[in-house]
This record gives structure tokens, sequence and C-alpha cells, in this order.
């Protein structure tokens, strides 16, 4: 064995040898350690990383539903914006009626007054069209009150647009100028009544019963109000209701109101008068629906007293009255007083006789008298269909006693 070589000291002159370096071995349980750290380091980052994630899609969500909603403001501005136009528009169409307005210290001086029809909103078909210039003038005016002009020419407005089928116009207007004149004199006042009637008109005409009935019974309270229970506009209003009811098919509940308005017409215009025959027509015919055949024989005989007595036996409202006369005649089987009815319309008002029959001749001032009245065609018709139905009948009677 060789011998090993001593160290020198570093100070002597002998061998010397290389001092070596020092060596790290880890323990394996320190690099398990370690990497455990790193990897929670990692995971902890992923988590922060997931949670970062989770918030930035509910924030999207959120940001989404935010913009979501300021589109659907953004929407529901632009209606409005729209709307506003709108209303102001009707405003400056209702300024612009108001020049239609007398001057107050002209409204007494005024003769005669105009003739209007807004107390009579429903009147029978051919007469619901017309004008301010429609029957129901002296029930207008009794007790110092006047519709404005304003609302006459609105009235003819509105029904130009509601004979159109242009009620998404209509009602508006309605409504825009009710609120109108509730602002400017409360809800309590005959305009707003008036105002009133009118939309239940055109509430009629579109089926909804409901909305009419409940705006004519709010226009009758504020003219019970205002004008005293026996004023002719109230008779208006009962009548309006009457009639609403009717066409609903609750005569029994029209009855007394139809009723109600006979007697204050009857109190106020004198029991001659034609507004007084006109009711007498609508009670006739809320009776007929009935089966009161009486009542009905009662009431369109004295109608017919005093259209005759008025106009003449040519006035067109004699025939109507006789045509509806005859028509209560046929429901009760009383042929033989239907057909004497439809004869004398047919002899002095040379209206054509069913079935082919020669006309009897003409009337002269009685026909030009039916040609100015807007109701002529309908007359016609209606007796036409009366005078066939009675034939129909008679023939088919006449068959029967043949056949026994």
């Amino acid at each position: 064995m060789p011998p090993v070589p001593s160290w020198g000291s570093p100070g002597s002159g002998g061998l010397t040898g290389v001092e070596p370096t020092s060596t790290w071995d880890p323990h394996p349980g320190q690099v398990l350690l370690a990497l455990s750290a790193h990897v929670g380091a990692l995971e902890a980052e992923k988590q922060r990383l997931r949670s970062q994630a989770r918030r930035l899609a509910q924030e999207n969500v959120w940001l989404r539903e935010e913009l979501e909603e300021t589109q659907r403001r953004l929407r529901a501005s632009e209606e409005a914006v729209a709307q506003l136009e709108e209303e102001k528009r009707h405003l400056e169409f209702l300024g612009q009626l108001r020049q239609y307005d007398p001057p107050a210290e002209n409204q007494q001086s005024e003769s005669p007054p105009r003739r209007d029809s807004l107390a009579s909103l429903f009147p029978s078909e051919e007469e619901e069209r017309k004008g301010p210039e429609a029957a129901g003038a002296a029930a207008a005016q009794q007790g110092g009150y006047e519709i404005p002009a304003r609302l006459r020419t609105l009235h003819n407005l509105v029904i130009q647009y509601a004979g159109q089928g242009r009620y998404e116009v209509a009602v508006p207007l309605c409504r825009q100028a009710l609120e109108d004149l509730e602002r400017s004199s409360g809800h309590c006042h005959p305009d707003v009544a008036t105002m009133l009637n009118i939309l239940a008109l055109v509430y009629r005409d579109q089926n909804k019963y409901k909305e009419a009935t409940d705006l004519l019974h709010d226009a009758l309270q504020i003219r019970e109000q205002t004008l005293g229970p026996e004023h002719p506009a109230v008779a208006a209003t009962l009548n309006n209701l009457a009639v609403l009811y009717g066409k609903r098919g609750r005569y029994r509940e029209a009855e007394p109101l139809c009723q109600r308005a006979l007697e204050i017409r009857e109190k106020v215009l004198g029991a001659d008068h034609p507004d007084v025959a006109k009711q007498l027509n609508n009670l006739a015919l809320l009776c007929q629906n009935q089966g009161k055949f009486e009542d009905v024989e009662r009431h369109y005989a004295r109608a017919l007293s005093i259209y005759e007595a008025l106009g003449g036996p040519h006035d067109p409202n004699v025939a109507k009255t006789k045509n509806n006369l005859a028509s209560a005649y046929l429901k009760q089987n009383k042929y033989q007083q239907a057909e004497e009815l439809y004869k004398e319309i047919l002899h002095k008002e040379d209206l054509p006789a069913p079935l082919g029959a020669p006309n009897t001749g003409t009337a002269g001032d009685a026909e030009q008298t039916l040609r100015r009245s807007s109701s002529l065609s309908k007359i016609r018709e209606s007796i036409r269909r009366g005078s066939e139905k009675l034939v129909s009948r008679l023939r088919g009677e006449g068959a029967a006693g043949a056949a026994g």
C-alpha cells in the first residue's frame, strides 16, 4: 500500500492538496414540499382567475340588462315624444276651434239660436250623422245653457272620423278635448257632460257599450247637478241611456229612463213638441220589444197626431211613424190594419209598391218634401220590406186556407 501524502501546513514548503468544494444533497421530502407549495400557488391563481371570469360574466349580464333597460327607456321616451307631439297638434286644433266661439257680449243677442244635435246623440239611425243643424235645438237652448260652437264643430269632426272608422283619431281627440275642458272648467260642468256624450257616441259605434254607459251615467249626474233634474239636456241624456240599453236588449231598464225623459220634455217643451213625438216613438219601440202592444199603439198614435198637427199629412215623420205602427200591427198578426197603413203611405208619398205593383200617382209638395229629407231612402226601403212581408204572409194564409 503506498504511503499517503501528508498535507503540509500553509506556511511550509511541503506538498499541499486542493481544498474540496462543499455539495448540497436535498432531501426528497424537501423537494415534495417545494413542489406542493408551487402547485398550491398555481391552484390559487387558477381559482382567482376563475372567480374573476365569473365576476366578469356576471358584470356582462348586468351590462346587457342595463343596455336593454336603457333601450326600453329610450323607446318609451320616443313614444312619449310622439304622443306629446300628437297632443300638441290636438291642442293647436282646439285652439283653432276657439275662433268659432262667439264673443261673450254677443252670445245673448244671437237670434235665432243655432240648432244642435249634441243633446241627443243617439237618435234614430238616419239622424245620427247629421250636423249641428239637426233636431234638438229647443232642448239645447232651454235653461240658459248653450253648447259652445267649438264643441259643435268638434262633434262634427269626430262624427266624420268615426264614420270613416278612424277611431284611433276620434278617441284621442275626444279625450284630449275632455281633459282640456276639465282643466279649464272643472269636471262638474255642462260642457264636460256634452263632451262625455260625444265620447260615448264614439264608444257606442265601437260596440264598447259598458264604456259608453259609464260615460252617459257620469254625464247625467253632471247635468242634473248643474242644470237641474228637469232640464231638457237631462232628458236628452236619459234618452241616450235608454236607447243604449235598448241596443243591448235591456228593455226593462231602458223603459223607465225613456218614460222620465218623456215627462221632462212634456213639462218643459209642451205636449205637442216634436221632441215629445220623437220620445214617444222611442218609448213605443221599447214597449214593442217587451210585447206591450197596447202601450205601443197608444204611443205611436199620439206621436202620429203630433207630427200631423205640426207638419201636415205629408211630413216624413208621419210616414215613418205609420211605418213603425204598421210593423207593430204585423207582429200582432193584425194584417188588415197594417195593410191600410201601408196603402196610405204608398198613396200619399208616391213610394213604389212591392211586388211590381204600379204606382198610384204623385203628390207634388209631399214628394218634394220627402226628397229633401235625408231619410227618404231608408223610409222607402223600410216600407218595401214591411209591405212585402205583409203580402207574403197574406199569400201564405190564403194558400193554407185553400189547402184546408
